[in-house]
């Protein structure tokens, strides 16, 4: 090994911070305080418990690992711990460290087969390379730190960009565009322009429709094939767990599963189709809406969801899609949703849902001014992944000694 770097084992400099008495359900949406908890996302508390800077590890489920700064707060299922001083170790090369090594940690160190928990004598006997002076671990830090600075950029203007769509479909659902692209005067300035109907004020061209006359049939359950009959070949089955957080269809995520012809064609699924999930573990969770891709094979849906196959002479599905997703759909749907020990909804309480159908030149305005929004969201989003990639191709070459990292020396002036 190289002189440079030297072989450490983590128990040899950490020390613990006081158990938290915080339960997980403590979070609150808009806490003053970061709280972490045994997730990859902190969360936020009204309270603190800490302002020594520390690495908080979660010790039951999968493991995370946060460097908490400042105020902040944890749970009980949160290890917190901290980097003794050294000229050995620094603490955010430690916590860098245990960031690369979480699909090992994952792996290798928690036990149980229920609920997993995280074993801490396997991250006190946890073993790496570190650079022997704290200068380079440092400067690598620095450069971590300089990506997920990029990162966290980019994930505001993310959610910046969703904001803004989000105002812009309560507009376009109640205000719809004129042939110049611009929105109707508001109800304000223009009352005449505007109808008053069940689901509110529309303009007075549009008409409310429902979602069964905007479909082709009746929604439809989807397939379901027992463990024997999945695998890694065979047809590719959409589950809910292919679902992206745009809610569109990651196919990559698929299972695949022994799908006959016959049920290929009663099941199938095309371009513009859109999933609803039927069954869920919360109400919030039941009638969500995913609209289905260019589809690369022929692909079926699992029995979770149902099928809903557009009538294109009523309505683009990119505006059913988006109406389905607004307040007042949601809102029609939850109050139909059968809660018992899971949620679901059926067919009759779906089909009754209000939907406003603007006349075919509007619905293409309209589609237009959805699909600039989306390329600007879409736009960060890939680069947003590409940050994550380098960032974790960055985290290995750097960790493991694969590129060298300069110091700058520093400059000596002459007496």
């Amino acid at each position: 090994m190289s002189k440079d770097w030297a072989l450490l084992r983590l128990g040899d400099f950490l020390s613990e911070l006081p158990k938290s008495t915080l339960p997980a359900s403590c979070s609150e949406a808009n806490g003053a305080y970061s709280f972490y908890c045994s997730s990859s996302e902190p969360k936020a508390a009204d309270t603190w418990l800490q302002e020594l800077p520390a690495i908080l590890m979660g010790t039951g489920g999968v493991a995370s690992v946060h460097l908490g700064k400042g105020r902040y707060a944890y749970s009980t299922d949160t290890w917190a711990i901290r980097i003794k001083e050294s000229s050995k170790l620094t603490q955010p090369y430690a916590y860098r460290v245990l960031e690369l090594s979480l699909p090992k940690i994952d792996y290798a160190g928690f036990e149980g087969s229920g609920l997993r928990h995280l074993r801490k004598s396997y991250i006190k006997d946890f073993r790496f390379l570190a650079p022997s002076d704290s200068a380079p671990q440092k400067r690598i830090v620095s450069i971590l730190d300089g990506i997920d600075t990029a990162i966290e950029k980019t994930e505001a203007l993310i959610a910046k960009y969703q904001q803004i769509k989000a105002g812009l479909m309560r507009d376009l659902f109640t205000r719809g565009v004129l042939p110049n692209g611009q929105l109707r005067p508001s109800r304000e300035q223009a009352p005449e322009l505007y109808q008053e109907t069940a689901i509110g004020w529309i303009p007075r061209e549009w008409v409310v429709s429902t979602l069964r006359a905007c479909l082709l049939g009746n929604p439809t359950n989807g397939i379901y094939k027992s463990a024997d009959q999945i695998g890694a070949e065979g047809t590719l089955m959409v589950g809910q767990t292919a679902f992206t957080a745009e809610r569109s269809v990651d196919f990559s995520l698929c299972r695949r599963g022994v799908v006959s012809p016959t049920e290929i064609r009663h099941y199938g699924l095309a371009e513009g189709d859109v999933l609803m999930t039927r069954v869920f573990a919360t109400i919030e969770g039941v009638g969500l809406p995913t609209l289905v891709p260019h589809i690369p094979e022929p692909a079926v849906y699992e029995s979770n969801m149902m099928r809903l196959q557009v009538n294109l002479r009523s309505v683009i599905p990119r505006l059913l899609f988006e109406w389905l997703r607004s307040p007042a759909a949601r809102a029609h749907i939850s109050s139909r949703v059968n809660a018992s020990n899971q949620c679901s909804v059926n067919q009759s309480a779906i089909n009754s849902l209000p939907v406003p159908i603007p006349d075919p030149d509007e619905q293409n305005w309209i589609n237009s001014r959805i699909e600039a929004a989306d390329k600007r969201i879409d736009t960060e989003v890939t680069i947003l992944g590409k940050l994550k990639k380098q960032k974790v191709g960055l985290m290995h070459d750097l960790l493991t000694r694969k590129v060298p990292v300069k110091v700058e020396e520093p400059e000596v002036v002459d007496g």
